[in-house]
């Protein structure tokens, strides 16, 4: 598509291998399933690891079908696939930019034709890439930090509308750096702010036809986004100490937002942003 960015892959390590991590994210389910998704297909983006990983595992365990949509790391995607296998789930993986409509187009109809429709959407996948003073973002990466993390949300939602029917459920991924801002993450945060917009007027968009979009704010949670290029190396070991818990979260804290957001348990929920961040008061 003309006027795209290239994904920012060989400036800062991104998206990165979670493989390559330590300590480990905490990414597996913590409880039994109760069949909350049995029979539904999820597409879930940026699934082969961190908070995408968790909760495509997760969604298996309820009984969901999973699409793992990624970038580039195949390894982690393999790890995801085979995790969402061994919990009874047909799972099928994607590489690609979702930054690219075209793209979008092709995956979500291979699912559909692979997996049957599609019920339940969780856009997750994005990039941040952190610069001291705004002088300093420069036209190419303002491009793809919008075209990873809102651009790609329309994308792949237009691709996917005509598969929702009634009691379908997208979710977004938003951020706490929407609601407190960070001095450090100025496209990023931007980004996010839209994508919560994005979300509540989807929801009035959509709620007529019986399709509930809900979103998640994580705080600071430890995946590969920010040891690999996300945040300045120096302020790894510091790292989610400042929220009021003192420490970052994993990514088995958030899926549960998720999958609530996904099921019928929050059947009378939309337009709605639920907040795992250790304790950080937002007020939104």
């Amino acid at each position: 598509m003309a006027g795209t960015a290239e994904p920012m892959i060989h400036e800062d390590r991104l998206p990165g291998h979670e493989s390559k991590l330590k300590p480990k994210p905490d990414w597996e389910p913590r409880y039994r399933g109760s069949g909350r998704l049995k029979g539904k297909t999820a597409i879930i983006t940026g699934a082969d690891s961190g908070i995408g990983r968790a909760t495509a595992v997760l969604f298996a365990r309820e009984g969901a079908n999973v699409a793992i949509l990624y970038l580039c790391e195949h390894d982690d995607a393999a790890k995801t696939r085979e995790a969402c296998e061994k919990e009874g789930a047909r799972a099928l993986a994607i590489a690609g930019d979702l930054g690219e409509k075209d793209f979008c187009e092709q995956a979500v109809q291979k699912i559909v034709d692979e997996l049957g429709g599609v019920d339940v959407l969780v856009n997750n996948a994005g990039e941040q890439h952190p610069d001291e003073d705004i002088v300093d973002i420069t036209e190419e990466q303002l491009k793809r930090t919008f075209q990873s993390n809102i651009y790609s949300m329309f994308y792949l939602t237009q691709a996917v509308r005509p598969h929702l029917k009634k009691g379908s459920a997208i979710i977004n991924c938003t951020s706490v750096t929407m609601y407190k801002g960070s001095k450090d993450l100025l496209d990023y945060s931007a980004t996010k702010g839209a994508i919560t917009a994005f979300t509540r007027s989807l929801s009035e968009n959509l709620i007529k036809d019986g399709i509930r979009v809900n979103a998640v704010a994580p705080g600071p949670i430890w995946t590969p986004l920010n040891p690999f290029g996300g945040k300045p190396k120096e302020d790894i070991p510091e790292f989610g100490k400042d929220t009021p818990m003192g420490r970052p979260g994993q990514p088995n804290e958030v899926a549960p937002c998720f999958l609530f957001l996904a099921c019928e348990d929050s059947s009378y929920m939309s337009g709605q942003v639920l907040h795992p961040n250790g304790g950080i008061i937002v007020n939104g």
